[in-house]
Order: structure tokens, then C-alpha cells, then sequence
């Protein structure tokens, strides 16, 4: 489906209601379109008019990220190495987890306002599912360790990280920290040990 490019000035309040929406929700604070018109210098109207909830803008704002890591784990796909594909999908995971406040809502949402959304989800789902079944086939995790299992145990390093980190950089180390913990648990033991 081919959209209609919207004006100069649409095109540039569309920007300034992304980036007012991205700098709310690194601070952590809920997003509320009125809020958000407000804040933009724009008229609620004009706010409603690109996203009709405030659930579309957060989809809005975690659109890169999605795109991101939807690219990256097509690229790991094509890795030879299972083991190796699969650690460097679910490092970027939880590196984007600590790094955009978007991503963690965005995911857990039962439902989606936008269809680009669900589509960005399900080939995230399927490249992570897909990894994951090279890295079993190829005897490198745990053969009890199911799809289902990758986004809980992400989530709860992402959770544990909010919770027991300061800094953007100590963050990033305590994730790296407590994913290579997970990663050590889900290899699959080596034969001779």
C-alpha cells in the first residue's frame, strides 16, 4: 500500500509530534496526546489527526527500533553458524531492551494500532523462533529450550537491569553481564563434559 506524501507542513509537524513523543517516553513519562500537542506547540487536532491514540504514536516512536532489529535478525540468518547467530540476535535484543524505553511496551502489547507493527512483531517472532531452532538442530542450546521461553527470559534481563542499574553505560554492561550468565545456561553441555 503506497501512501500519499504529506505536505511540508504536515510532514513537519508529523516530526516535531515524533520527537516531543520520543523525548516523553525516555523520560518515562506516559504519553498523552493533548500532552503531547501541548508540548509540540501544536493544536490537539492536528495530533489526532497522524494518531488517533496514543498507543499509534508509541508504535510510532518504536518503529526504528523494530526495523532495526527485524534487519538484524534477517542478517543473522544468514549466518553459518548457528551458535553465533543466535547470541549476536538476542544481544542486540536486550541491548535494545535497556536502550529504547518504546520497545518493552510496544512488544508486550496484546494488540497493536498499527498494522506495521504486527507485521514488524511477527518477523521479529519468526526470525528469533527460526534462530533458535538452528542453534537446537546444530546441537548448540539446550534441545528443552522452546521459542516461547526467548522473550520471557529477555524481558526478565531487561527488568533486571532497569531495576539493578544506573547509567546508560552501566546499563549496557549489566546486560551484557547478566545475558552472557543466560547465554552460558542455555548452551547445550558439551558431549565429554
Amino acid at each position: 500500500m503506497t501512501q500519499t506524501p504529506l505536505r511540508k507542513d504536515a510532514a513537519r509537524n508529523w516530526d516535531q509530534i515524533v520527537a516531543v513523543a520520543r523525548g516523553l517516553v525516555d523520560e518515562g513519562t506516559p504519553l498523552q496526546l493533548n500532552d503531547v500537542a501541548r508540548r509540540a506547540g501544536l493544536g490537539v487536532g492536528t495530533v489526532y489527526r497522524h494518531f488517533a491514540t496514543p498507543e499509534a504514536l508509541l508504535e510510532t516512536v518504536a518503529t526504528p527500533c523494530l526495523e532495526a532489529l527485524t534487519a538484524y535478525g534477517e542478517r543473522a540468518l544468514a549466518d553459518t553458524d548457528p551458535w553465533r547467530a543466535l547470541e549476536g540476535f538476542l544481544i542486540r535484543t536486550v541491548e535494545a531492551q535497556v536502550t529504547d524505553a518504546s520497545l518493552s511496551p510496544v512488544t508486550a502489547a496484546a494488540t497493536d494500532a498499527l498494522p506495521r507493527t504486527t507485521e514488524l512483531k511477527r518477523s521479529l517472532g519468526s526470525a528469533g523462533t527460526l534462530l533458535l531452532e538452528r542453534a537446537r538442530d546444530a546441537g548448540a542450546v539446550r534441545p528443552d529450550l522452546a521459542a516461547a521461553d526467548l522473550v520471557p527470559l529477555m524481558c526478565g534481563i531487561a527488568y533486571a537491569v532497569n531495576v539493578h542499574s544506573g547509567s546508560s553505560a552501566d546499563r549496557l554492561d549489566t546486560a551484557h553481564r547478566y545475558l552472557a550468565t543466560l547465554l552460558g545456561g542455555l548452551r547445550a553441555t558439551p558431549p565429554n563434559a
